[in-house]
């Protein structure tokens, strides 16, 4: 493996690693705000950053007339949607279930690639996401087969999960005539106005600053700039680099990462039947993705996949 290669596969899970951290950070970001002022603030902090360095490095598009109404689209899928599924699932299940739910999201994609642009399914797809599901089940069921999880929460993470999955279709159709931090910058704009009527109504009558603390300003703030911001730009180095297919796998550690880090710092419970599934989760998209290694190298739509982007 070249030196080059090297530094890309670690920027790329370094990503990973702190993609994984964001579902940690939202819990502490939750002792001080409710969820729509979590996303928010993270949505306008992501602006100041996105947009800055797409000006800065000269990497901004001009939108076309007949692709606004895409963009538009596109934000309402993610991350109007996809925003309100997590944050409301995350204050009801643990980081380690968001996580694993959130991870399932390249598994789904390639059915809704089939559906609506006739990509061929492999066998492996079709068994990755059935052993996945198995992992997820065993994350979320108790021994006595109840949910070890708020039904209604691991439901609003799935709305997420689906979320994605339409942001990703639109995007395959912007990506040939748009850089990636170009759509991402818009997303986030056309994303923030979506939840200004929601922020003023629901959120702004219950703002209380006074209980405000130092952990909880900087999770919003890591939540904007890295979960919004560096780790996409990281991954689309590793994308242009790696090929999309193996820059995805590397999204089967967001999980594992999150599950230590809520672990050490949440004090969450990590029973053995968890732990399995987790690792079962991971096998199953592995699994999925091993025929994707072989896909030649190429940019454009065939070569976006989604990252979960919590």
């Amino acid at each position: 493996m070249s030196r080059s290669k090297s530094g890309v596969y670690f920027l790329v899970i370094l990503a990973m690693v702190f993609w994984g951290f964001t579902f940690v950070a939202f819990k502490f970001a939750n002792v001080s705000f409710r969820p729509i002022s979590i996303v928010f603030f993270r949505l306008t902090v992501s602006i100041f950053f996105l947009f800055g360095f797409a000006l800065l490095f000269k990497r901004l598009n001009r939108i076309k007339r007949k692709d606004q109404k895409l963009f538009l689209l596109m934000a309402l899928a993610e991350p109007f949607f996809y925003f309100l599924g997590e944050a409301y699932g995350l204050t009801m299940v643990t980081a380690t279930v968001g996580a694993v739910i959130i991870s399932t999201i390249p598994l789904i994609v390639p059915f809704g690639a089939y559906y609506f642009f006739r990509e061929k399914l492999t066998p492996m797809n079709y068994l990755g996401l059935l052993i996945s599901f198995g992992g997820v089940l065993l994350v979320v069921l108790t021994r006595s087969g109840g949910l070890a999880a708020d039904w209604k929460g691991v439901l609003l993470m799935f709305v997420a999960v689906f979320s994605a999955v339409a942001y990703t279709m639109i995007v395959k159709i912007l990506a040939d005539d748009y850089t990636p931090i170009t759509i991402t910058a818009y997303q986030s704009l056309y994303g923030l106005l979506m939840f200004v009527p929601l922020f003023l109504i629901i959120e702004v009558p219950h703002l209380d600053f006074s209980n405000v603390t130092t952990h909880s300003l900087l999770a919003v703030g890591y939540l904007g700039v890295f979960g919004s911001g560096i780790c996409f730009i990281l991954i689309t180095i590793g994308i242009r680099e790696l090929g999309a297919a193996r820059a995805n796998i590397f999204g089967n550690l967001i999980p594992v990462v999150t599950a230590i880090l809520s672990f050490y710092l949440l004090k969450e419970a990590m029973p053995l039947i968890k732990i399995l599934g987790i690792v079962v989760v991971i096998l199953g998209l592995l699994l999925s993705q091993i025929s994707s290694l072989k896909v030649k190298h190429s940019w454009g739509r065939e070569s976006i996949r989604h990252i979960p982007n919590p």
